[in-house]
Formats: C-alpha cells, structure tokens, sequence
C-alpha cells in the first residue's frame, strides 16, 4: 500500500475544446467538485502544466507575469471568462523555477507570459469563487516523455505542502479526426450522429488502464510507482497513440502526473476515472485523480 500520508492528490483533467468553457458537463461537474475538495482541504497554491505552451530548444518555462490575460477563447461568451481575476503566485513561479534549475533543467521565469484557455478553462470550473495563487508550467517543444516526467519527479516533494498539482491535456485528442460540423453549424459539440470510432475507444480503454492501474472494479484502481511511469510512456508506443494524439503536446502533462506519482512510495496509490465526456464525435475527455484526501 502507497504511503500516501500527507501528500496531496494530484489530477490529470482532459480540457477538451473551448466549449467545454460554456457547456455544462460531467466533467464540469467533476471539476468543481474536485476545486471544492482541494479548498475544503486547505490548498493554499495550483501548480499546473498545460497543453499550450511550449519552449523551444532545450528550455523549460515557469509563468512569471503579474498580471496575465487571456488568450481569447472560441464559441464562448466573453462575459463567461473576461470577468474572472488570475491570481499569479510569483513567489511559487520562483521557487518552482530554482527546483528544476537545480534538478539540471534549463528553467527560467517568463514575465511575459499570458494564460491560454488550456488552464484557465479549468480554473473557471474548478474555483468559480475565485481563483486560487496558481502557477504554470510550460513544456518543452521536444516533447520528450521522460523530459516531461523526470519534470514532475522534480517537484513531487511539493505534494507534502498545500500544493495542488493538475495536469490539463487530453486523453484522446486528435483535432484532425473530430467531427467539427455539429460545432461550427450549431454550437453544439455533444451532438453525434455516429458513435466515436473504434481507434479512439480502443485508445481511450489504453488510456484509463495506464493511468488507474489496476482495476478494482468500475473505475478505481491502484496505481502509482515506477510501474505506472513504464505503463504511461509505453502509450506512445502503440500502434493507435498516433491517431489518437495527431502532436504529442496534450500528452505531455499526463508524463508530467506519472512523474509526480512515479516514487516508489507512491505505489498502491488510489486512482480513479471519475467523469468522463465525450464530445466531437472522437474527442474523449477523461478526468483522473491519483491519490485521495483522507490519506492526507
């Protein structure tokens, strides 16, 4: 069994597309209860990496503006996000930055940085009374799995303070093979006039195994430790990872998770699919938890 005792839970979300900003869904419901969960426990800072933002060459970046905008977001409303307030955690982004500095990363604090809708989406969803001092982490455009990993492993001892980390990408997220008509002609991106195809379900089964382990039945499972580093990169070796994740960057976060999971003493831990939506015919939009509050 995982010792887990004092660490926080850490969550991979699927953010999916911008309307997932505007539609109400499980998955929404699933995020706010999770944000509820995480003040009722007395976090006090998110740490998030995203699917966005990436830095070039052999460089990693840590959010460092003080007062950030928002990339414009598609078929949303704007009073359904302009009005939210962004609270930066300069003080985390530079600590954050002087781990991975120190764990050999090329890190350095970007002052210029503005939130895309891959963070603040779930933010929203999370924390609609308002958002907590929140940090994000960019990729590196290589898009290296152990890279991404290795970057989580660095900041795991973090989970022992009241640091809630969250990895936002998807589980199944190929823009190039959605059904976009439903969307574009009538704002609507649950409606489906097939069922998803097979090579998404198949991924998405792929996906949810990596992630929660082993299965206790349904959707929880046991998972974390070394274990669930080898199942979650040894996913963009299979023969369907290229369909379902047409560019690597939404799946970097989820190296990111098994990296902040990956210890040895994290084995056992508790994980769960706890929502699930589909939208777009073949975007699936997964959300885990690794680990629990009352081990905390």
């Amino acid at each position: 069994m995982a010792n887990q005792k004092g660490l926080t839970p850490v969550h991979f979300f699927s953010h999916g597309s911008t309307m997932m900003l505007g539609e109400e869904s499980e998955s929404a419901n699933y995020w706010k209860a999770c944000g509820d969960a995480a003040l009722a426990n007395g976090i006090e800072h998110v740490i998030m990496m995203g699917a966005h933002w990436a830095a070039l060459g052999d460089a990693i970046e840590v959010s460092g503006h003080p007062k950030p905008g928002k990339s414009p977001v598609a078929y949303v409303r704007p009073e359904v996000y302009e009005p939210y307030d962004l609270n930066p955690d300069l003080p985390m982004s530079r600590r954050v930055c002087d781990i991975l500095q120190k764990a050999g990363f090329k890190a350095s604090v970007n002052d210029k940085f503005d939130w895309i809708h891959d963070t603040y989406l779930i933010l929203i969803r999370m924390f609609p009374g308002g958002c907590p001092p929140t940090t994000i982490i960019s990729m590196n455009a290589r898009y290296d799995p152990h890279y991404h990993m290795k970057v989580g492993s660095s900041l795991r001892s973090l989970r022992k303070e009241r640091i809630l980390f969250i990895g936002s990408g998807g589980a199944v997220h190929n823009l190039y093979r959605n059904q976009w008509a439903p969307m574009i002609r009538y704002r609507d991106n649950f409606g489906f006039s097939t069922p998803p195809e097979k090579w998404a379900l198949d991924f998405r089964q792929e996906f949810k195994n990596a992630l929660i382990g082993d299965d206790l039945g349904g959707n929880p499972g046991r998972t974390g430790g070394p274990a669930l580093r080898k199942r979650v990169t040894a996913l963009m070796k299979l023969p369907g990872y290229r369909d379902a994740h047409a560019t690597d960057d939404h799946f970097m976060s989820a190296m990111f998770v098994a990296g902040l999971c990956g210890d040895w003493d994290d084995v056992g831990m508790y994980g769960e699919l706890g929502a699930e939506t589909w939208e777009l015919t073949n975007m699936c939009n997964s959300q885990f938890t690794l680990g629990k509050w009352v081990e905390v």
